[in-house]
């Protein structure tokens, strides 16, 4: 599918609800548990997609349409959640999120992006040029990614409960972190 910014917004509004209707009033044995080793709990992800607001995707947007290519991004601090998710509970942590997307949708919005602005190439401090279209779809996906993950991280918690029928559910495979 070739990248549509309305397709990406439809996926991005929805997250925060989707979150809140699968991990709001659930007990820490769900949301806070891993599913293996450098993996990260439910409520980790939710603070992930938080630090993501604040510190990725608009501040990024942002960086391609003033400068272009001319000066990286700052590099993003993939354990920036920690201390967010330790000095807040998930209903807290859920409800932030669902503040600071909603924040961040209005301002892409308001950019009224053009095709040659999506065109347009910044520099990633680890991957080199990249598009702002590409850097759009990577935060669709990246949404999804995330609630595999958390998906995982709660079926794992019943891994050991299934018993022989955890050769047909591909969710209990190994982690493998990325």
């Amino acid at each position: 599918m070739k990248y549509n910014i309305e397709r990406s917004i439809a996926i991005l509004e929805r997250t925060p609800t989707v979150l809140r209707a699968l991990l709001g009033g659930l007990p820490d044995a769900w949301t806070g548990q891993t599913y293996g080793p450098q993996t990260w709990t439910a409520k980790q992800v939710v603070g992930h997609f938080i630090w993501g607001e604040r510190t990725d995707w608009m501040p990024r947007v942002r960086h391609i349409l003033e400068h272009g290519a001319e000066a990286a991004f700052e590099p993003f601090d993939r354990e920036g959640h920690r201390a967010l998710c330790e000095e807040s509970a998930l209903g807290e942590l859920l409800r932030i999120f669902a503040e600071e997307r909603m924040a961040n949708l209005v301002a892409l919005r308001a950019l009224h992006l053009t095709p040659e602005d999506l065109a347009r190439v910044g520099c990633h401090p680890a991957l080199g040029p990249v598009t702002l279209s590409q850097l759009l779809a990577t935060w669709t996906v990246h949404d999804l990614h995330h609630i595999g993950h958390i998906c995982k991280a709660m079926a794992c918690q019943y891994r050991g409960e299934v018993g022989p029928w955890e050769a047909y559910l591909s969710i209990l495979a190994p982690s493998q972190p990325r």
